[in-house]
């Protein structure tokens, strides 16, 4: 007889973060895991000490299915910032549960929206919205944190309601978001 497969980290977490998708955050747990991989609990275990440990490596997952969705190049935005947030709103209305998994389980890990906006991954971010808008770090950090805010609404409502995903006016609510952002802060400059 063949010796049977054996189940790596890696084989554990796609199962737990497919399960997640298809069945949401209250389904995961080490025997749903295991079921999906047709096998016992004993090879889960033997690389998860925790069930909160194979929740932060599934997380972690997600979260970077969710960046590689929302970074992808080529969309035809107007600007870098208007196609991420037009992903980031699409992504909640197709994938409902990992959406709700990432910003509504306990598991996001900004305390704050300032800490948010000081992340150093947002740099890249931060950078192109000034190179976009002319205007300083601090200020792109602002308008970043009105954008997020805005988007991060829409998803949400997406997200955890039966509404459709409507392109054409989420993108003109981030066109509108964005210049009203920055054209404030351009005419506090000058007062």
């Amino acid at each position: 007889m063949p010796p049977k497969a054996k189940i790596s980290k890696e084989m554990i977490v796609a199962a737990g973060l497919e399960l997640v998708r298809s069945e949401g955050a209250d389904a995961l747990s080490v025997r749903a895991v295991a079921a999906r991989l047709g096998c016992s609990t004993q090879p889960v275990m033997y690389h998860y000490d925790t069930v909160s440990s194979l929740r932060a490596d599934i997380y972690a997952a997600a979260d970077e299915l969710h960046t590689h969705y929302i970074t992808q190049p080529g969309e035809n935005g107007k600007y870098p910032m208007h196609s991420i947030g037009l992903r980031y709103i699409r992504f909640a209305d197709e994938e409902k549960n990992l959406f709700r998994f990432l910003f509504q389980s306990g598991y996001f890990n900004s305390k704050s929206i300032r800490e948010l906006l000081e992340a150093d991954e947002l740099e890249p971010v931060i950078r192109a919205l000034c190179a976009q808008t002319g205007l300083a770090a601090d200020q792109a950090r602002e308008v970043f944190g009105t954008l997020f805010i805005c988007v991060h609404g829409a998803a949400s409502l997406l997200a955890n309601n039966s509404m459709e995903f409507d392109e054409a006016y989420f993108s003109r609510l981030l066109e509108n978001t964005l210049t009203g952002a920055v054209g404030a802060l351009k005419r506090e400059e000058m007062k």
